[in-house]
């Protein structure tokens, strides 16, 4: 397992991490789970991500027992705030109050003393920014994290955020983790250019849209028994990706794997960490052996040639528009 910089920070991460946003407390069993973690932990994996909302807090417990017993420091775990993790008016959002608690509560359920990374999941158009940068700063002064992120921020956001640090006399933001593959590159218009200049890594999530870049879904099919299309919770977040146009052309990406010797999950994550602005490409699974194929794709080089027959091959159905963003709503 290759690792990479975060950002314009010293923090250094697997550039595959492991996430658990619909897999741990709803999809998968804990057995299963925690399986998924030590065959992580095996292949080298490092990083790993969750989020206080992620099967209402669940994802999170399981996590932490899940790394139990391993080296802390030997360990990057990252976690998440914003979303609502209780029925209170005050229990969501990026309030100093919220987030306060919310970290305290994260603590607790990863068995950890600190977060190595602590996301903003979402931008509070409700709260001023300077005391949600305030608060994290605050954070990072007792201990309890050691970076700070965002998550699906746009430019604008994240300028302004860095700005707002920076006249303060805060730690700036390291990270953003965006939705980024093969068939969604909506941050390559803005968000990367504003990132690379103020020193923001890219942790992306759902490599393998959600699945659909595996090819398992065939244009005109119904999904496959037991994929994550059936599933009655999380089900819906690849119907927009599950269209016969986009199907059909990635079965044309098929003899391009092939030729690669490399499966249809393993050419998605690789192709993402061709890019310089990826620091880490978040993978998730429900099954050991998943972890285990998709980690191949760690160090893989895709010639230019390879590089530019998949573009030609998904042609128009690639999403790069921001004002057409498919990123699904994380509290399921």
């Amino acid at each position: 397992m290759k690792h990479r910089l975060l950002g314009r920070s010293g923090l250094k991460v697997s550039e595959i991490s492991y996430g658990n946003w619909v897999t741990h407390g709803s999809q998968v069993e804990e057995d299963a789970a925690i399986a998924c973690i030590n065959a992580a932990l095996d292949v080298g994996i490092t990083t790993f991500d969750t989020a206080d909302v992620y099967a209402e807090t669940r994802a999170e417990a399981i996590l932490g027992r899940g790394l139990k017993g391993q080296r802390r420091e030997g360990l990057e775990i990252f976690t998440k705030v914003y979303w609502p993790t209780g029925e209170g008016p005050n229990d969501r959002g990026l309030s100093r109050k919220h987030i306060h608690e919310s970290i305290n509560g994260s603590l607790k359920r990863l068995g950890t003393d600190y977060v190595d990374l602590y996301q903003a999941h979402r931008y509070d158009h409700e709260t001023p920014l300077e005391e949600t940068i305030r608060a994290f700063d605050d954070l990072v002064r007792a201990g309890k994290v050691l970076y700070v992120g965002v998550s699906e921020w746009d430019a604008e956001q994240i300028r302004a955020a860095v700005e707002i640090a920076d006249r303060m006399g805060f730690d700036r933001l390291i990270s953003n983790q965006p939705q980024y593959s093969l068939l969604y590159r909506v941050i390559e218009a803005e968000v990367v250019p504003t990132s690379v200049e103020l020193g923001l890594g890219q942790i992306v999530w759902s490599p393998i849209a959600q699945g659909v870049l595996t090819g398992k879904y065939l244009p005109g099919q119904p999904p496959p028994a037991g994929s994550r299309a059936t599933d009655p919770i999380n089900g819906h977040f690849t119907e927009r990706l599950r269209t016969d146009d986009i199907l059909t052309a990635v079965q044309g990406l098929v003899p391009l794997a092939e030729q690669a010797g490399l499966t249809m999950a393993q050419l998605a994550v690789a192709w993402v960490l061709q890019h310089d602005f990826i620091s880490s490409a978040i993978i998730g699974a429900t099954r050991p052996e998943q972890v285990t194929s998709n980690v191949a794709a760690s160090g893989v080089t895709l010639e230019a040639d390879l590089m530019a027959a998949i573009d030609d091959v998904l042609g128009d159905v690639v999403v790069r528009d921001p004002r057409l963003t498919i990123s699904p709503d994380p509290r399921a």
